[in-house]
């Protein structure tokens, strides 16, 4: 069910902007597809109509796997965070893959919808990496906070619409991350936080 508002508030969102009886066809189509790809739990290979097995184009790093659908899902492109041992923290190399996928796809005319969401079952993204944190010298935490905040913003300036799927913990920077899309769709154990608001604590992308 929460798929389909958030397919819904989509539709009304990007709605005014056409004024065509076709723009509003291909707009359905659009969340129909949207509907399709998470309602099956963004698997990286699912079986078509006629029981055939049907690959994505996918592109797997250390910490990112970037996913572009084809079919009748083609435009939508998947970013899967994958840092199963540290919870999906945000690392150096994550922002650096992250900003990468982003800017690839903010290039890219045929790209619809960026869905973001995590490979590790139970947890969407634990903020930042605290233990690497605390092994950065002082003049390193400055730049990988600088980078962090741009990643953020430039994920929240995409000129098409973006969807964070969330399943499980998405704290500090994770929410952050979450908040910079257009719509959240949450699954009903997510817990979001701001967490270091209990330190006195600013949000570092300060969403």
């Amino acid at each position: 069910m929460a798929v389909l508002v958030g397919c819904r508030v989509l539709l009304q969102a990007i709605r005014p902007q056409t004024g065509t009886i076709e723009g509003v066809r291909r707009l359905q189509e659009h969340t129909k597809s949207l509907h399709n790809v998470l309602n099956n739990k963004l698997q990286y290979i699912r079986p078509t109509s006629n029981g055939a097995t049907r690959h994505y184009s996918s592109d797997i790093k250390d910490d990112l796997s970037i996913r572009y659908l084809d079919g009748e899902d083609s435009g939508i492109v998947v970013f899967g965070i994958n840092r199963p041992k540290q919870k999906n923290a945000i690392s150096k190399n994550l922002v650096i893959q992250m900003t990468e996928a982003v800017e690839s796809v903010k290039k890219n005319s045929k790209v619809r919808t960026v869905i973001i969401c995590s490979l590790v079952p139970g947890i969407f993204c634990a903020g930042a990496d605290l233990k690497e944190r605390a092994k950065m010298h002082q003049s390193e935490v400055g730049p990988f906070v600088s980078k962090a905040r741009a990643l953020i913003s430039e994920l929240g300036n995409l000129p098409m619409p973006t969807i964070a799927a969330i399943d499980g913990a998405a704290l500090g920077g994770g929410l952050e991350m979450a908040l910079s899309c257009d719509i959240r769709i949450a699954s009903n154990n997510a817990k979001l936080g701001l967490t270091e608001t209990k330190l006195a604590i600013i949000p570092g992308a300060g969403k």
